[in-house]
Order: C-alpha cells, then structure tokens, then sequence
C-alpha cells in the first residue's frame, strides 16, 4: 500500500477520532459499554486541546507523506484539516481552549442526561 495513501487513512481515522470525542456520548445513549472507549477518548482530547500536545497521529501522517513523496506539514491536525471547515482564520490558542471546552461541555452534558435518567428510575 502507498505511503500516500496510508498518510490519507491516518487523517480519516484522526477525523473519526474527533467525532468520536465530540459525539461519541450519542452512542452510550445506544448502548452504555462504549462509555469504556468513550470516557479515555474525551479525557484524550481534552487534554490534548488544553495542554496544546500533538496528537500521536499527526508525526505518523507526516512520515507517511514524507515516504510517500509528500511533504509533512508544521501545524496540528486540527489546524491544517479542521480549522479550515470551521474557522476562515488560523486557529489561536484561546480557540483551541474553546474547542477543548465544547468537547468537554457536550459531553458533560450527554453523560450528566443519562446518570439522571438512570437516577431517576
């Protein structure tokens, strides 16, 4: 398989990561076991918008693409992927604190519904 094309898979499978963080409580609604891969991811992605880490996928896109003839790019996932679809401008670290918060909030609010739900039977 191509370099490229792996380096293609890396940024679908980091997209699905972020929706997952973002929108993953929708699925324990469904069915409460995926709060197991759920609760890490948030705390994943928290962590990552608030402490401004790199995402382990990032470095392994770049060297995918770098072997693959491409060329590796200096900003996050985020700001070279999701950025663009969501702000005109380049992402600043109070938006990415923002980011980090809404990911926290949305899903602080999903589990808060559900363990009121539950205590309420």
């Amino acid at each position: 398989m191509p370099f490229s094309l792996l380096a293609d898979l890396a940024v679908i499978i980091h997209f699905l990561f972020i929706l997952f963080v973002i929108f993953g409580g929708l699925l324990v609604l469904h069915k409460r076991s995926w709060a197991l891969l759920h609760i890490p991811a948030v705390v994943w992605g928290v962590l990552v918008e608030f402490t401004g880490w790199t995402c382990p996928l990032t470095p392994w896109e770049n060297w995918l693409r770098l072997q693959g003839g491409g060329s590796a790019y200096t900003s996050s996932f985020i700001e070279r992927y999701v950025v663009s679809i969501i702000y005109p401008s380049f992402l600043t670290r109070s938006q990415q604190i923002l980011l980090g918060l809404g990911v926290f909030l949305i899903n602080g609010a999903i589990y808060g519904w559900i363990m009121w739900r539950r205590l309420k039977r």
